[in-house]
């Protein structure tokens, strides 16, 4: 079986490793139980978590034992890498609800049954009855403050006020780490790039307390061409819950990604072959909108269904003029609650305000059927009102059929 390194490398999920050439050689000897490490923060999994869950998929196929460490602990406190700002606390049945929302997503990718089947744990069954003496004088000794404060997880946060409950939070993740280290012999962590400083700390932390070999390996994180995350659309966050985030958004938004951008979520983000990949996304020109067709429906599959997928994608040709008007992403809305067009945009989602649907009126970008609508004042005309059905165009790339009951 190929070594799963070279799987993760030429695909693009490989970042940031340590002691490369001894990981490489025990992934290839042997089935190595590693572990990534999901913070409950809300009731859905997104975009940002996708690559690393893809990561643990392709380890799990290559035969090495996935650990689904769920921070039912360090929840209580967040993470504050990459932070501006302290995180909100959250009740232990907020977290518990979390978590179980998580596992449930995350059984589309990983198996928890038969042959190396993944395993869940949750931090707060040895986090939350630690005696913080006895933690201090175990673990606390062997961080250095001096090189904790220079680690980039913090750096935000220190403009601001970093408070001691989050710099507690470097060590509890690499007690994690030592404890499934002890329990399961887990030896890798892996997870999302701006986790390396966290996971260096567990790395060192198993290495000066048990003398033996640990190692961590961080994933690509999803960027567009300005260097920023991808994964905000403007009704927020890219959440694989579908009442979060409609499965037709879903599928709009990888067949809308930027042209120099394909290739690679067509890389990390589906199982398929690299030749058939290279293959679709050979043609600059606009040839390319077929591999993203392709993108759209292969992440929406795997997130939500094959069957779910096919009916965006039926909707998507509908709205493009394609497919039938009847296949085209609906909303049924009360005539009493749309007097202007403004409040129709606000109404489908289009618009987080009448400010800002008007802006998107006075730009030009907003027609009902085929009358383009210059006016943000504009009331929708009688006709459409007592006809019960009108398309509303936002752009080049939203149509959206309302019914007006």
């Amino acid at each position: 079986m190929k070594n799963v390194f070279d799987i993760l490398k030429e695909r693009g999920f490989i970042k940031q490793t340590i002691y490369e050439d001894e990981l490489y050689k025990l992934l290839g000897e042997e089935s190595v139980p590693f572990y990534i490490g999901f913070d409950p923060t809300a009731d859905s999994l997104h975009i940002g978590h996708y690559i690393p869950i893809m990561a643990m998929a392709w380890m799990q196929r290559c035969g090495h034992t996935p650990i689904a460490l769920f921070g039912g602990g360090t929840g209580m406190i967040g993470d504050p890498s990459g932070r501006s700002d302290m995180r909100q606390m959250m009740t232990i049945e907020t977290i518990n609800h979390n978590i179980e929302c998580f596992k449930q997503q995350m059984s589309r990718f990983i198996n928890f049954e038969g042959e190396n089947a993944a395993i869940i744990a949750n931090n707060a069954d040895w986090l939350l009855n630690l005696n913080y003496v006895e933690f201090l004088r175990d673990i606390g000794v062997h961080f250095s403050v001096n090189k904790m404060l220079t680690a980039e997880c913090f750096k935000q946060r220190m403009e601001k006020g970093l408070t001691f409950l989050e710099f507690n939070y470097m060590l509890m993740q690499g007690y994690d780490f030592l404890h499934l280290f002890q329990k399961y012999g887990c030896v890798l962590e892996v997870g999302g790039d701006d986790q390396w400083s966290n996971m260096l700390a567990g790395v060192e932390l198993i290495r000066r307390k048990e003398k033996k070999s640990a190692f961590c390996l961080t994933c690509t994180l999803l960027l567009n061409s300005e260097g920023k995350k991808m994964g905000k659309t403007q009704k927020g966050a890219l959440w694989l819950d579908e009442n979060k985030c409609s499965v037709y958004d879903f599928y709009q938004y990888f067949r809308n990604v930027e042209d120099v951008k394909v290739e690679e979520c067509l890389r990390l983000l589906t199982f398929m072959d690299l030749e058939e990949i290279y293959e679709l996304t050979k043609h600059k020109d606009e040839r390319i909108n077929l591999a993203k067709e392709r993108l759209a429906f292969e992440v929406t599959k795997l997130v939500h269904g094959e069957e779910k997928a096919l009916e965006a994608q039926k909707q998507a040709k509908a709205a493009f003029s394609t497919g039938s008007l009847d296949d085209m992403p609906s909303v049924e809305l009360e005539k009493s609650s749309i007097g202007f067009v403004s409040d129709l945009l606000v109404a489908c989602g289009q618009a987080k305000s009448k400010g800002e649907a008007k802006r998107l009126i006075e730009g030009g970008g907003v027609s009902l059927d085929d009358c383009k609508i210059s006016d943000p004042f504009a009331k929708i005309p009688d006709e459409v009102l007592d006809k019960g059905q009108v398309i509303l165009h936002k752009g080049k790339k939203v149509h959206i059929k309302v019914v007006i009951k």
